[in-house]
């Protein structure tokens, strides 16, 4: 009997991505400091600038001096890594203010970090899942991956409702025992369309059936409401949610991901979630960092104004072109192309043609048939920027000869 082919194996799968259009390549990128959206793009022994317009980066904070600053003043003087897991010798100063931070930002007695959002869920659901005996937690459809493996790994029953579908979610809730432990988890901002959940009728839900609420931020703290609290912050809910999860790796510029809740909730998870217990913490340059980040974002709002000015002024020349520009209520501009291979030649050619850099969005992050451009304009692309990008879509969608609006 001869061995299996492993080689093979890993031929098919790949080749099945690449036939479906759904193979990714990744960019060779090196942001220029100051000079934010612009990158030198690296490939087959040339450099070249490009501009960049997919970043999760959403108001440049990455590149801001005062982030930049406390980074290099905690390099100095602490060095580069942490030196270990929270409970051995990773706990420094930093990550202990940074969370004090973090809890100010949301309203609640703690925060509890982790090394990227997708951490956070996955070890906070799951924890929540297996304390909590005979838990029932109820998950919106379009709910980050993050969410969705970490539901699973808690290995409780769980309910999928349509996508910010109350009555959906209310028979569910009805469904249930009034007696079992029961979690709502769901998104502010939903990061592919860029719609957002009505949070204030699910806590109504919530409260009526004895749920706790799980929120995930990711996509909008630092981005709404007077502090950058995020969207219930904005709305005035931050009371009405039991557990906040959010992101330092987009608005905010560096990397790491965190819940804050209830003092009690946060000990909990520290105390029982293997994904924090024994994972080494971020560097206190990047909790630094961090921590600079939010504090700036919590006195200014000249970012988040200039990010939403240019949002609209894209949206508005987009619509001006015919070209199928979905209107959102948050900062999120996609740009529906409906094929996932003519949606990586697109942005082939806007990086080779025009020297516009945006990544292809296909399935499984969107359902097949909705492949698009999600578009990310900050406070740093001007104008000039924005017409350079519109003026290209304008011409390849009319040689591509893709669908416009109607």
């Amino acid at each position: 009997m001869s061995a299996f082919d492993y080689t093979q194996a890993f031929d098919a799968a790949l080749a099945m991505l690449h036939r479906e259009g759904r193979y990714r390549e990744f960019a060779d990128i090196c942001r220029i400091k100051g000079r934010f959206p612009r990158a030198m793009l690296r490939g087959m022994g040339v450099e070249r600038e490009v501009t960049v317009w997919c970043s999760n980066d959403y108001l440049g904070m990455g590149q801001h001096s005062a982030v930049l600053a406390a980074m290099h003043r905690a390099l100095d003087q602490v060095g580069a890594g942490s030196g270990g897991t929270r409970n051995i010798s990773g706990t420094t100063h930093y990550h202990v203010e940074l969370e004090r931070e973090l809890a100010d930002l949301h309203g609640k007695e703690a925060a509890l970090l982790f090394n990227s959002g997708y951490m956070a869920n996955e070890a906070a659901l799951s924890t929540l899942a297996r304390l909590l005996p005979g838990c029932v937690i109820f998950s919106d459809e379009l709910n980050h991956a993050s969410m969705i493996e970490g539901i699973r790994h808690g290995r409780c029953e769980k309910h999928v409702w349509r996508h910010n579908g109350l009555a959906d979610l209310e028979v569910k809730l009805r469904s249930v025992d009034a007696a079992r432990p029961k979690l709502i988890a769901f998104e502010s901002v939903y990061s592919m369309d860029g719609d957002i959940a009505p949070i204030a009728e699910i806590c109504d839900l919530a409260e009526r059936y004895g749920a706790l609420t799980y929120l995930d931020e990711v996509h909008a703290v630092g981005m709404y409401g007077l502090h950058g609290g995020g969207i219930a912050e904005r709305d005035g809910l931050l009371d009405r949610i039991n557990i906040i999860e959010g992101t330092l790796a987009k608005a905010f510029g560096l990397m790491g991901g965190y819940i804050a809740a209830n003092a009690k909730i946060i000990d909990t998870i520290r105390s029982f979630a293997p994904g924090f217990i024994f994972t080494t913490s971020l560097p206190p340059v990047i909790a630094a960092g961090a921590t600079a980040s939010i504090r700036h974002l919590k006195r200014s709002q000249t970012e988040r104004a200039l990010q939403k000015k240019h949002a609209a002024l894209l949206t508005a020349q987009l619509k001006a072109h015919a070209l199928p520009v979905a209107e959102t209520p948050s900062h999120i501009v996609p740009v529906i192309v409906g094929d996932p291979v003519k949606c990586k030649a697109l942005t082939g050619r806007l990086l080779d043609e025009h020297a516009i850099y945006v990544q292809p969005i296909n399935f499984p992050t969107v359902p097949k048939g909705t492949e698009r451009l999600r578009l990310t304009p900050g406070p740093l692309h001007g104008e000039l920027e924005i017409a350079r990008l519109v003026n290209a879509l304008d011409r390849l969608w009319g040689e591509m000869m893709l669908k416009r609006a109607a």
